[in-house]
């Protein structure tokens, strides 16, 4: 089914992106992978290559918003088209509002919601003259409802859920169609390159965060959506619940979220 397809995952190095790369490799998609770490991207396009997939890496920062066109046209380029875009790369955050340094709020918005953004203008055109295309985008249930230490990170995810949506309904008739990625607590690195309240990493797993669901389940799951090109997938375990108590039960939601662990 995705023979000849070609899919760009943000992200790539690890995590979620990582093993979704492996499951579309299988599959013989032409992959563009992008994250920070060139060793690890190196790796993770080994693996995709001896799967049978064509494979080609692009490392970049996307705090760097200045040359994101530049990347986004290198993605394009790479295989003459994109037929699905997965901007799933991310930072989360460990500190309280009025502890946190706006660097740090400014960082967390520009990595998780300016630079999907702004590759989704770049990459549209291209994806509506080739008759169409999927944008798969990672939010979090903390863009569903405040949550404690998260305020620029469910900020961020609040933010991508109202572009991407609108996105969705604009360009509906051009025949794209966009995915947004919901997990809960997925067992990733997440927690570990989380940013304090001063910048620096907030380097080690939380106890939540290591509980959960793992990286590869996640990735069937998401995987699946994206073929079948379903408006939202949400995955992890119980967890989930909140967001269905967010939904019917508001007031017991406000509630809850004030006793729950953030870590």
């Amino acid at each position: 089914m995705l023979n000849n397809k070609t899919i760009w995952i943000t992200g790539a190095s690890s995590g979620i992106g990582e093993a979704c790369a492996y499951l579309f490799a299988k599959e013989k998609a032409n992959l563009i992978l992008t994250a920070t770490r060139v060793d690890k991207l190196q790796e993770v396009q080994c693996k995709c290559v001896n799967m049978g997939a064509q494979c080609v890496i692009l490392p970049y920062d996307l705090s760097d918003l200045e040359n994101i066109d530049e990347l986004t046209d290198k993605a394009i380029a790479s295989f003459g088209k994109i037929d699905t875009a997965f901007l799933n790369a991310g930072i989360s955050q460990r500190s309280k509002t009025l502890d946190t340094s706006f660097k740090v709020d400014e960082k967390i918005m520009i990595v998780n919601f300016f630079a999907p953004v702004k590759i989704a203008k770049r990459l549209l055109p291209s994806m509506i003259e080739n008759g169409g295309g999927t944008i798969a985008v990672t939010s979090s249930i903390s863009g569903k409802f405040g949550f404690p230490l998260r305020s620029a990170y469910a900020s961020s995810k609040f933010a991508v859920y109202g572009f991407f949506e609108t996105v969705h309904a604009e360009y509906f008739n051009d025949n794209i169609r966009v995915v947004m990625v919901c997990p809960g607590r997925i067992r990733t690195n997440i927690s570990y390159n989380a940013l304090e309240a001063d910048g620096r990493k907030h380097a080690k797993m939380d106890e939540g965060q290591d509980s959960g669901m793992s990286a590869e389940k996640a990735a069937k799951k998401i995987v699946r959506a994206i073929k079948k090109r379903k408006p939202e997938v949400l995955v992890g375990g119980k967890e989930l619940i909140m967001v269905y108590i967010k939904r019917f039960l508001p007031g017991l939601s406000r509630r809850l979220v004030r006793k729950v662990s953030a870590t």
